[in-house]
């Protein structure tokens, strides 16, 4: 993995450090959007520091002092504007309106299963990249922040996440071979300069929440969201998929989603938050945080790609050029 395209003064300040040794000066931090492209590249690439890191980039700026402190002022922008563009409800309301279906729906796999193209399908697929390369690695920091019987659910749908002990079967896996299905580049974070800040800025708040003990229940609740809406937009999306006549690959992916998700949605209500709230109270609105966060970012991301589709432009930043498969 190579260090992205800075996209404004704060990236730029990133990127031009991490090409250099740590345990320099200080970085000075540049004011930018919470949801702007150059906010959202910085805080990805210093995240990627706790993932697979960069190479040519020494390894000791994960630590960072200065780094850290960078990183530190980046996080209180992107998290001040969350918690202000959220509207705050009681635990169950924010539950029960992730489990209602609007109808007629009008979200992404929607309009993907009943008029995508094959090219705002492999954008979609580019987007989603940015985090299914690294699926369930955000959640993973949770784990021994939680304790008892939420510790113990949440490590069962993690088990299953990352295949069961089968590294044939990790999703991140089975998203590499939905990427090969598609024609597409199936690298690690391939187009990571492709993708804008709405998708990038979902990702950001997972590893935010994972990396921060303190916002163990917003974790929760973003990991609980995520699990509860997959399966229904993804048997849409398989439905899209095979209308286009796609390799059964990328079918696959959305397949394994349909039926593990809607079990690991009743072990994320009963297991993981009804437990936590029950040990932890305190945590609710850090959890209905997380939910509401989560819907938040998904809804910036899902009015991106269907303004940029309706209006017949690419949702990426630069046009996709892929091989087309034979089934495109």
């Amino acid at each position: 993995m190579l260090l992205p395209a800075p996209r404004g003064p704060l990236s730029e300040t990133v990127v031009t450090a991490l090409r250099g040794m740590p345990g320099g000066g200080a970085l000075p931090f540049v004011e930018a959007d919470p949801y702007g492209e150059d906010l959202a590249i910085a805080l990805y690439t210093l995240y990627e520091l706790h993932y697979g890191g960069f190479e040519g980039v020494d390894p000791g700026w994960e630590w960072d002092p200065e780094l850290l402190r960078l990183r530190a002022q980046a996080e209180r922008v992107f998290l001040a504007a969350l918690r202000s563009d959220v509207d705050m409800t009681d635990l169950d309301s924010a539950l029960e309106a992730l489990l209602v279906e609007q109808v007629p729906g009008n979200g992404v796999s929607h309009h993907l299963r009943d008029d995508g193209t094959w090219e705002q399908m492999c954008e979609y697929f580019a987007h989603r990249s940015v985090y299914h390369h690294k699926e369930a690695d955000p959640h993973a920091w949770v784990i021994p922040r939680l304790r008892g019987r939420a510790k113990a659910a949440l490590v069962a749908v993690e088990f299953d996440e990352f295949g069961g002990g089968r590294a044939d079967r990790m999703h991140s896996r089975l998203y590499a071979d939905l990427l090969d299905g598609a024609g597409m580049s199936s690298e690690y974070l391939h187009y990571l300069d492709d993708v804008p800040a709405p998708a990038i800025a979902i990702v950001n708040m997972m590893s935010l929440f994972g990396l921060h003990r303190s916002l163990r229940g917003a974790l929760v609740g973003h990991f609980a969201a995520a699990e509860i809406t997959t399966a229904p937009s993804a048997h849409r999306m398989a439905q899209a998929l095979q209308r286009l006549g796609a390799d059964p690959r990328c079918v696959e992916f959305f397949t394994e989603h349909i039926e593990a998700d809607a079990v690991h949605e009743q072990i994320m209500r009963r297991d993981v938050i009804g437990s936590l709230v029950q040990e932890e109270p305190e945590l609710t609105a850090d959890v209905v945080f997380g939910i509401q966060a989560t819907e938040l970012l998904e809804g910036r991301l899902a009015a991106h790609l269907l303004s940029a589709w309706a209006a017949g432009e690419s949702s990426l930043r630069t046009r996709l050029r892929w091989l087309v498969s034979q089934n495109g």
